[in-house]
């Protein structure tokens, strides 16, 4: 799966009583469909997904994958502590429609974290028996926990495991996963230009296609994308209805600090997952596009525009920092969840100065 791009790490929206407010988590969703991220990402931190019951997270997955466009990368949030209930969470994800699953690093036994085989052991059997692709999501300063970049290159040979989230912030720990990790070969099914090809997009392009012929039964080849039809490019295969190519992706890193991403993408990452993307998704977005095209002046000049706003908001006011940023730039972020707290009057008003000239 091709993972190039900015992805929002969506919000869990709430009713003052703390009750998941659908309606609004269907309006964001919707809104961040019709603009140009590559993906969403639905229960990683930012969602609060910590903060909800197993029931509550299987709803928000399927709600969001409800309204999403066909054409977004749909990551879900699946790690828990229990490796177990990991794979059950993420064994969901997968019969509703995600592309991929994002692991968290476990964390809450910090001495027996430190050994690196457990860590390894955790995201082996995950891997090993996950039906989705996965992910790790390394995030010290939520759990306390730094997965070295040396255990992160092993678990890179594994052939489910196809990238990360690193979102310490470090630049340098990026170029050292990046390249420790170049030997890796690996393609990934991509439109005929270039964008990533979801499993929603082939499952439509196959049902028009049955449609087309008066109904019938899909092969399994189209399904699984083994089903080809010659063209006049060699390269190009038509799935069900849908023109595909391959691409080389390799291992795939991704960031987690905006403040960071122009220097990350110079070191080989190869996109974001941003909360900041969540209430200014076009401004993130610009960064990556100019950087795509080569234009490293226009790229660096619009990283310095969100950096000190990104490191404030969600680096220092975190998610109600967020959330509050959304509610300005026209998303809903409402209320966190206890025992996160709204902001004060004060840290509203800073928010809205930071965001003056970063609209959306």
């Amino acid at each position: 799966m091709l993972l190039h791009g900015i992805f929002p790490p969506i919000t869990t929206p709430f009713y003052p009583d703390a009750k998941i407010y659908f309606r609004k988590l269907t309006q964001n969703v919707e809104q961040y469909s019709r603009g140009p991220m590559a993906g969403i990402v639905v229960q990683g931190s930012t969602g609060e997904a910590i903060l909800l019951s197993d029931e509550e997270r299987r709803e928000v997955l399927k709600c969001a994958r409800d309204v999403a466009s066909n054409e977004k990368v749909l990551i879900a949030g699946t790690g828990i502590e229990s490796a177990i209930e990991t794979l059950r969470l993420t064994e969901y994800a997968y019969d509703i429609g995600y592309d991929i699953a994002m692991v968290r690093t476990p964390h809450y036994y910090k001495g027996q974290m430190a050994n690196p085989a457990n860590m390894l052991a955790f995201y082996r059997f995950v891997a090993d028996r996950s039906p989705l692709p996965v992910v790790i999501y390394n995030f010290p300063q939520a759990t306390g926990y730094d997965i070295p970049a040396e255990v992160v290159m092993e678990l890179a040979e594994h052939p489910n495991v196809v990238g990360i989230k690193e979102s310490s912030g470090s630049v340098e720990k990026v170029q050292k996963m990046v390249e420790g990790t170049r030997h890796i070969k690996r393609k990934a099914t991509v439109t005929e230009t270039f964008f990533a090809v979801t499993g929603r997009m082939l499952k439509t392009a196959i049902s028009g296609t049955a449609d087309a012929d008066g109904g019938g039964v899909v092969p399994v080849g189209a399904l699984t994308g083994t089903l080809s039809v010659p063209t006049p490019s060699s390269v190009v295969k038509v799935t069900g209805g849908l023109k595909t190519r391959e691409k080389e992706v390799g291992f795939q890193v991704l960031v987690g600090a905006a403040h960071k991403l122009e220097p990350s993408l110079a070191v080989g990452a190869v996109g974001a997952i941003l909360a900041f993307a969540d209430c200014a998704p076009t401004a993130c977005y610009e960064i990556y596009a100019a950087w795509r095209d080569g234009d490293v002046a226009l790229a660096r000049e619009k990283q310095e525009r969100v950096a000190k706003a990104a490191a404030r908001i969600v680096g220092e006011l975190s998610i109600p920092g967020v959330k509050y940023a959304m509610d300005y730039n026209g998303f809903y972020g409402g209320p966190p969840r206890l025992p996160l707290l709204p902001l004060t009057a004060d840290k509203k008003i800073e928010v809205e100065q930071l965001l003056a000239n970063i609209r959306l």
